[in-house]
């Protein structure tokens, strides 16, 4: 069997292009089918799940990003080899519609293996959340920030072109069928292992016109998609979130970060609080000790923690029905070496004592701060169904920067 392709027939590397790429194809839909199930379990806020749930579903979405990445490199070396191959001719170019048909699913098989991956690698590198793809090249990519916004768009898309790949898969399943069963010719042969005698194709011109026709089903996809709301965001639960009331402050916050870092399966997940309060007396004095105090409300619906934000919010974590807002009062104190908030910090029906080290700059009536400490989540029965660290770490670093002007009234 030959190496290259030949007007009539495939050659030996093209056809290893082609199973290698149906059997990867094969493996990672249904991976991904198994582990989106699993997860709508995980990240719906009323359903309990356990360690063994959340390792299980990030072992499947893990092997299913690992394949996709697989399919992106072998779809990328496919596309390349065919660019320098003679494209064998079709066997039915006189049935013009079908032939039509034909090449047009094969430029959106073509596609679809660079776009489904593609726009699923994405997602994963600017989502916060776990299931790391199983290799030594890092999680990120070039030029991809860290964007909820992002993830959930690539998230569309990813779902989208799947749609167009299961049916062009399907498409070019049945046309290989229908030449076999009904016609009776050559063309499924001459893509099996070994060599095959087939017939020399007629005499034909390879048309871009189905190319566009691809291009045109890509987009009608898209728009039927928007048109569908697949590119809104509702995919998550619906999370009701304490409106806070404005506080009274000898200083008022003028702009801020609340966040929190845990550590999911390994791999650190940062989110930010959108909505908290800070009612703050502060006078520096001139010796270590007592300079003021800090009373800070956050509404814990306003959590964004990436992939992992509603599962967050289930009655085993923050419980945000029950619990929708979490609270720090603490004193200020100036020490030998830098300013601590010094009290109890209260999450779900739990108090406890917490220093949060800060550093402290004041100039004139605007003051800059930046601190944070370590919590362990089980303090606060967040995560109890976790009870080790196999899934979820037990600690979580709380941190806070903030810049504030003195109230002149």
């Amino acid at each position: 069997m030959p190496l290259t392709n030949t007007q009539s027939s495939y050659g030996g590397v093209t056809k290893a292009f082609h199973w290698l790429t149906a059997l990867l194809i094969l493996t990672a839909l249904p991976l991904g089918w198994f582990a989106n199930e699993l997860a709508h379990a995980i990240y719906d806020p009323n359903i309990q799940t356990t360690e063994e749930d959340i390792a299980r579903a990030a072992r499947l979405f893990s092997l299913h990003k690992t394949v996709g990445v697989t399919v992106f490199f072998v779809a990328l070396a496919r596309i390349l080899w065919a660019l320098t191959q003679t494209k064998p001719g079709l066997l039915n170019a006189d049935n013009k519609p079908e032939a039509f048909a034909a090449e047009t699913v094969h430029w959106l098989l073509y596609g679809s293996l660079i776009l489904v991956p593609l726009s699923g690698w994405i997602h994963h590198a600017a989502a916060e959340g776990f299931a790391p793809i199983l290799w030594p090249f890092g999680q990120n990519l070039p030029f991809v920030p860290k964007s909820a916004f992002l993830a959930e768009l690539t998230a569309a898309f990813h779902w989208l072109f799947i749609l167009v790949l299961a049916g062009s898969l399907l498409l070019h399943i049945a046309g290989a069928l229908k030449h076999h069963v009904v016609d009776r010719d050559s063309t499924l042969h001459r893509m099996l292992p070994g060599r095959s005698e087939v017939p020399q194709p007629p005499a034909q011109h390879h048309s871009t016109v189905p190319a566009f026709a691809a291009l045109a089903i890509w987009a009608a996809v898209l728009v039927g998609g928007w048109a569908t709301g697949e590119f809104d965001d509702h995919g998550k639960a619906s999370v009701d979130t304490a409106e806070l009331e404005d506080v009274q402050s000898e200083w008022e916050v003028e702009e801020g970060t609340l966040s929190i870092t845990i550590s999911q399966l390994g791999s650190p997940v940062t989110g930010e609080f959108a909505d908290w309060t800070a009612a703050i007396a502060f006078e520096d004095p001139t010796e270590p000790g007592l300079a003021g105090s800090v009373d800070v409300t956050i509404a814990i619906g306003s959590l964004s923690l990436g992939t992992v934000t509603d599962q967050a919010m289930g009655a085993d974590f923050f419980d945000s029905k029950t619990f929708p807002t979490a609270q720090f009062k603490a004193d200020l104190f100036k020490t030998e070496t830098g300013y601590e908030a010094r009290g109890p910090l209260t999450i779900r029906d739990k108090s406890v004592d917490v220093v949060l080290p800060f550093t402290l700059e004041i100039a004139d009536d605007e003051a800059t701060m930046s601190g944070s400490l370590e919590i362990n989540r089980m303090d606060f029965n967040v995560g109890t169904s976790q009870p080790t660290e196999d899934s979820l770490g037990f600690t979580v670093v709380v941190t806070v920067e903030l810049t504030a002007e003195r109230d002149q009234e």
